[in-house]
């Protein structure tokens, strides 16, 4: 049977069709947060077989594949790779309805070219199939072939930035900018864990940590560093947002105690977050960067398998924090000195959309059009019923027009196919509106605002340098 991925999938009137092969198809990916190792960009990496590059690093396909009853040394353990492979094929057929069977097929098609459904009964021929064309296809053939603008990956402070100067000394096409997550510098709620992060991230800095001076002027110099190597975005991951600081000598007593190996208390730890955020807000907007803040993940809540697979394995889930109070009053922290930088949030509770679009509103303050973004639909919402919810909720309390657009939040490089399936469904919602006359038939006016939020926007929101290809 031939794969049901066509020319028009997902595109279900005459004017989806028309905006989205005329205005969307072709424009560039500006992919503003990812996960991407940047070693494997460094290296040009050539993958070893199709289990790789398809399943690698994959937790969307472990969560299907564990709630399929499938064994764990077939998803993250030490299981041939061909095993792991029919292991996902044999769980393909159970992922109807889920976006897992729609991104699979897209990978498949655009990638190795084939149009097999996939099941136990095609693994072979796309095992042999897949395979033969990976010969050929590294990962700068990837971007090129996907004609990837721009490429933001996720940094940790503590992480050198070797791997990035040597991606700007490739000549690539594809500009490739590190991204500012300081998460780990939080941590003064776990010290067995926070010390051996400190030493590391003194040493990138080239400083030794031993008071909370020290941390700031640390993290400080790895900003400037960031800056040096290009980037413009920093990225932080809360439940919340925190904005309740504590003084400076109550952040300074939590940081001596967490060195002496003395737990903070719950309370401490907000405070002590809360002191740490205002002051990378306040960096990000005398450089003029963009903040993103990624609220609402439940992380970790499976003990058992963290501790046997560690974080990042497919064991988080939505949360369903109260998001309003605290994200307003930390964004007002900031507003009230003139030190609010751009700021993108990221919504992972469908039910908190309005509170999000509302709250972007509020701090709209005419400088730089859409100078805060209700981010696009991230995690366990960017499939196509959380898109739309996303961007209705957008459209109607803000401007859609000035939307960022899409990114991939991902460690495959398979999963450029994502911005596929998203233009697809913005051209799918926008024509449906066209056809039902609840927007004018003016297909060069809703065509611009489609290729505008395709990429043109991200390029000039994020200010980042883009090769001259796609400028």
């Amino acid at each position: 049977m031939r794969s049901f991925i066509h020319d028009d999938f997902l595109l279900r009137s005459d004017a989806a069709r028309e905006l989205y092969h005329r205005y969307a198809a072709h424009e560039p990916i500006f992919d503003y947060h990812c996960h991407l190792p940047q070693r494997l960009i460094a290296e040009n990496h050539r993958f070893a077989d199709l289990a790789e590059i398809w399943l690698g690093g994959d937790h969307y396909k472990w969560r299907a594949m564990r709630a399929n009853g499938v064994a764990e040394r077939l998803c993250t353990g030490d299981a041939p790779p061909r095993a792991k492979f029919d292991a996902w094929c044999a769980t393909v057929p159970h992922t109807l309805g889920n976006p897992l069977y729609h991104w699979s097929h897209l990978e498949l098609k655009r990638y190795f070219g084939l149009d097999a459904i996939i099941s136990p009964a095609s693994a072979d021929a796309i095992w042999r199939d897949a395979n033969a064309r990976l010969a050929d296809l590294r990962v700068h053939d990837i971007l090129a072939a996907n004609r990837v603008a721009v490429i933001c990956t996720t940094d940790d402070p503590a992480e050198p930035l070797a791997d990035h100067a040597r991606i700007a000394g490739l000549g690539l096409q594809t500009r490739v900018y590190p991204t500012f997550r300081p998460d780990k510098a939080l941590g003064v709620n776990v010290p067995a864990a926070y010390n051996p992060w400190l030493e590391k991230l003194g040493g990138e800095a080239r400083t030794t940590i031993r008071t909370l001076d020290d941390l700031l002027a640390a993290l400080r110099r790895r900003h400037e560093d960031f800056h040096a190597a290009g980037g413009r975005l920093s990225d932080h991951g809360l439940e919340t947002a925190l904005a309740a600081p504590c003084s400076p000598a109550e952040a300074a007593a939590v940081f001596a105690a967490a060195r002496a190996g003395r737990a903070a208390s719950p309370a401490e730890w907000a405070g002590f977050g809360a002191f740490l955020m205002l002051e990378f807000g306040r960096w990000d907007a005398a450089r003029g960067w963009t903040k993103q803040l990624h609220l609402g993940a439940l992380r970790n809540t499976n003990t058992r398998l963290l501790q046997a697979l560690g974080p990042d394995t497919g064991f988080d889930s939505i949360g369903d924090f109260n998001q309003a109070r605290a994200l307003g009053a930390y964004l007002n922290a900031l507003d009230s000195t003139g030190q609010l930088p751009r700021t993108v949030l990221y919504n992972l509770n469908p039910a908190d959309n309005y509170v999000f679009a509302t709250m972007a509103g509020n701090f709209q303050d005419g400088s730089v059009a859409g100078k805060m973004q209700f981010g696009s639909g991230w995690w366990f919402l960017d499939q196509k019923e959380a898109m739309e919810w996303q961007m209705n909720a957008l459209a109607n309390l803000g401007l859609l027009s000035r939307f960022v657009g899409m990114l991939t939040d991902s460690r495959s490089f398979l999963s450029y196919t994502r911005h596929e399936y998203f233009r697809r469904v913005l051209c799918n919602l926008l024509g449906g509106q066209i056809e039902r006359g609840e927007l004018p038939d003016d297909l060069t006016l809703v065509g611009g605002m489609v290729r505008n939020i395709c990429f043109a926007n991200a390029r000039e929101y994020f200010r980042l340098e883009v090769d001259a290809a796609y400028r």
